[in-house]
């Protein structure tokens, strides 16, 4: 907004001319003029909020690539918004990342509404289950009024279905009035297929390089400064002016970029930059399907620096322990081995040939924190991207879903959990979209199949277009009131007290725990320790009742948690309150957890 009026700018280095028509009553038009380096400016001063308008070129209109609603989707004119906003959020400094217990969301299918307002009711109680960050899937404008979010092309358009930038900060001020962070997945490995303007104006894209969505964007090639300054400038805004305290990039490995200085580094710079100079905490968490350590090292060590990042390889080794599945990614997996140098390092394919990818996969994480890992038994990815959108809670059993809420939230990592996990949600969630072209259509549908070729699943995945299949991903959240369900949900909200109440467990430490593998009884041991605090978690993934020594040091142990209790709907039968000093093994029943603590005056120094 400039003094008397608002200041249109944009980069248009392939345009000759550009008008800026607004739309009303007398539909004017107002030439930009060329103000350097391929950017065209005017200074309107009759601008004001709810004004509706196109950037023309050669009659053309276009929406602006940087406009900040989108009211008539991805296709109309761009909306002038109000700048300000009454925050009342200036307390908030942010979180430490180590205390981030993530919770990932849909906007549109979270709650009946799917708006951003109507996540607000629920914040009082997921902070309650010891959630302390929310995040929430893309956001910017998509076509039409379903979609994932990962075909977003305004990118600073807060989704007009949603609720639009009004509703976006209502949402993080609410948050942060209840101390939880807001997370913001973006994507900038490439734009959606409909709606996509941005070459219409200036180099965005290449043909240098490709991705599996299509065309990857120019972030190292001719021109790439101003596409660089573009997607910061995006960045800086979720931060900035929506008070957005991290964000999650949507597969990094997707950004093809061969700079000195790669836009990751660049980015993530601006990023920390910019929240120190307001005093505030933010992060930049990466999805990258590399197994690189380099995007989150520090630059004195060649790394990108970035914050922390996605572990697929901790899912894939839990669940397809869990469920048996051996086809497609999970081929790489299925032992216990396996999770524990999940636990140990980070990565389980640190440089070692993976069957599934046919070549050497990823280079080693000892080095880097534990905090630098983001671990979960369900996202979005791992859920929807299954033909018929399985939860773990339509693919093992009650005992496992507990089983596998202790193996994450038992961690020493950062949590994520998927919406309504915690409770056992029956709902699937499935792919969907509301594309208007016929042809974009017939061929999502055909992408889909054709992406479960490497699965033994069988059949025809649910149509991504028919609004059924969106209307069946949306939550239950009635389900938390049923025997089963609320049993699971209260399981939930115990280990999530623990983490944060246990030092123990709070400390988010690979080198302050032990794993040990029992492989015939199919257990896993984590040893963590802190200070003179010590804890015992053992995870038991054996169909059947088995005994196992784990070798407790001297002194009394009492049980914190069993998952095989009665009060968790478990077999019950195992272990006593307290435990001395054994020779003799302890009875673990099928699929539970087991949380024991050493007395406080015999723990370790």
């Amino acid at each position: 907004m400039a003094s008397g009026g608002y200041r249109f700018s944009v980069w248009a280095p392939r345009a000759q001319s550009i008008q800026l028509r607004i739309l009303g009553p007398s539909d004017s038009r107002i030439p930009l003029s060329p103000s350097g380096n391929g950017y065209f400016e005017a200074v309107v001063e009759t601008a004001a909020p709810g004004m509706r308008y196109f950037y023309q070129m050669e009659d053309r209109d276009f929406p602006d690539p940087a406009s900040r609603f989108q009211p008539e989707s991805v296709h109309g004119p761009s909306e002038l918004v109000e700048s300000g906003f009454a925050w009342q959020d200036e307390a908030w400094l942010g979180l430490p990342l180590e205390q981030f217990v993530l919770y990932e969301l849909h906007v549109g299918a979270f709650a009946y509404e799917g708006t951003f307002d109507a996540v607000i009711p629920h914040l009082k109680g997921l902070r309650d289950l010891g959630i302390t960050a929310i995040e929430l899937m893309p956001i910017a404008q998509f076509p039409g009024d379903r979609n994932w979010g990962y075909d977003g092309v305004s990118l600073f358009a807060a989704h007009s279905a949603y609720g639009g930038p009004e509703g976006l900060k209502r949402l993080v001020n609410a948050c942060h009035q209840h101390g939880l962070a807001v997370v913001l997945d973006v994507v900038y490995n490439h734009l959606g297929p409909e709606g996509n303007y941005l070459s219409a104006f200036g180099p965005y894209f290449t043909a240098q390089y490709q991705t599996p969505w299509g065309s990857a964007v120019n972030f190292d090639g001719p021109d790439s400064d101003e596409v660089r300054r573009y997607f910061t400038e995006n960045a800086l805004y979720w931060i900035c002016d929506c008070h957005v305290d991290a964000l999650r990039l949507d597969a990094v490995h997707a950004i093809h970029d061969e700079s000195a200085v790669p836009f990751l580094e660049e980015l993530g710079e601006a990023v920390h930059t910019a929240a120190a100079e307001r005093m505030r905490k933010a992060y930049v968490i990466a999805e990258s399907d590399l197994n690189d350590s380099r995007i989150v090292r520090s630059r004195e060590l060649g790394g990108m620096e970035l914050d922390a990042q996605w572990n697929d390889d901790f899912h894939h080794a839990l669940v397809s322990l869990l469920t048996g599945e051996r086809s497609g990614y999970y081929m790489d997996f299925g032992d216990l081995h396996s999770l524990a140098e999940a636990y140990r390092e980070g990565y389980v394919y640190s440089g070692q040939h993976s069957a599934y990818r046919r070549r050497r996969h990823g280079n080693s994480s000892a080095s880097l924190a534990a905090k630098q890992f983001v671990v979960f038994s369900q996202n979005h990815d791992q859920v929807g991207n299954r033909m018929l959108g399985e939860r773990l809670s339509a693919l093992v059993s009650h005992e496992q879903l507990k089983l596998a809420a202790g193996a994450v939230l038992l961690s020493p990592f950062i949590p994520l959990l998927f919406m309504g996990e915690e409770y056992g949600e029956t709902a699937p969630f499935l792919y969907f979209v509301s594309h208007s072209d016929p042809g974009l259509i017939q061929a999502v549908r055909e992408g889909r199949q054709r992406e479960f070729e490497a699965f033994a699943w069988q059949g025809r995945p649910p149509d991504p277009q028919d609004e059924a299949t969106f209307v069946q991903s949306k939550l239950n959240h009635e389900f938390k009131r049923k025997p089963a369900h609320e049993v699971l949900f209260q399981f939930y909200r115990e280990l999530l007290r623990l983490r944060a109440s246990h030092p123990a467990l709070a400390h988010l430490s690979k080198q302050h725990m032990e794993v040990t593998v029992y492989a015939r009884e199919q257990v896993l041991s984590l040893r963590r320790w802190h200070s003179d605090k010590e804890v015992l978690v053992l995870l038991c993934f054996s169909p059947s009742a088995v005994h196992v020594q784990p070798g407790i040091a001297d002194g009394r142990w009492k049980r914190l948690l069993n998952s095989s209790d009665p009060q968790w709907l478990g077999p019950g039968g195992g272990v006593a309150e307290w435990l001395p000093h054994q020779d003799k093994a302890l009875q673990l029943q099928p699929n539970s957890v087991l949380l024991l603590e050493r007395e406080a005056d015999e723990q370790r120094a």
